[in-house]
């Protein structure tokens, strides 16, 4: 089990967020059973908001990706309002990391490799379901991927228009390490020019 209190503090963090987060991301793949799984904060054009679950499929310097169906509720938010948000909370090493930016659709080539790469019924099961939309029941939800699979059968399913990928552009970034007596360690990462400023936040 890692260090549940391990102190986060500015002598010790990379002037780059990227780089923390590379570090942090990798120990917690060795801690925790899905450490690609990140809430995803959205919000409608007149900002009401909505979160979940996805999976962070890849990241670099260019964003944060996940893929899903553009006309999900997640979608259709997302393309109404750029702004969004993700956290990331790897309870076993106490830590949270909380990413702020804009995000656009990934090229359509990138989510056509992804989508090549996924299991056989994760592909007819995007291509059944119109996900975010009400559905009468279980069994009309197997009949649609029943015909889906028919349709199919004995060829690659391609990726439908309307599924692909997102990708958060990070505008700021907050590292959340646990310490006791609730007295956590907040770093907060923003641009200013082509460094990155860090500042500490209050508990």
């Amino acid at each position: 089990m890692a260090d549940h209190a391990a102190p986060l503090l500015e002598r010790g963090a990379p002037d780059d967020p990227f780089a923390l987060f590379g570090t942090w991301f990798d120990e917690a793949g060795r801690h925790v059973r899905d450490p690609e799984a990140v809430a995803v904060a959205t919000a409608d054009r007149e900002g009401r908001p909505s979160v979940r679950m996805v999976l962070l499929k890849s990241w670099d310097r260019r964003g944060f990706v996940f893929f899903t169906n553009y006309a999900s509720r997640k979608g259709r938010e997302l393309t109404e309002n750029v702004h969004a948000a993700m956290l990331f909370h790897w309870n076993p090493l106490g830590r949270q990391v909380r990413i702020e930016g804009t995000v656009e659709r990934v090229d359509p080539a990138e989510s056509d490799r992804y989508f090549a790469s996924r299991p056989r019924g994760a592909q007819v099961g995007a291509r059944a379901s119109h996900q975010s939309r009400p559905v009468a029941d279980r069994a009309e939800l197997d009949r649609s991927v029943e015909r889906a699979a028919q349709e199919w059968a004995g060829r690659e399913v391609e990726r439908p228009a309307w599924w692909g990928g997102f990708r958060l552009a990070p505008v700021a970034f907050e590292f959340w390490q646990h310490r006791e007596d609730r007295l956590h360690d907040r770093l907060r990462y923003t641009p200013e020019g082509a460094r990155w400023r860090i500042e500490r936040l209050q508990p």
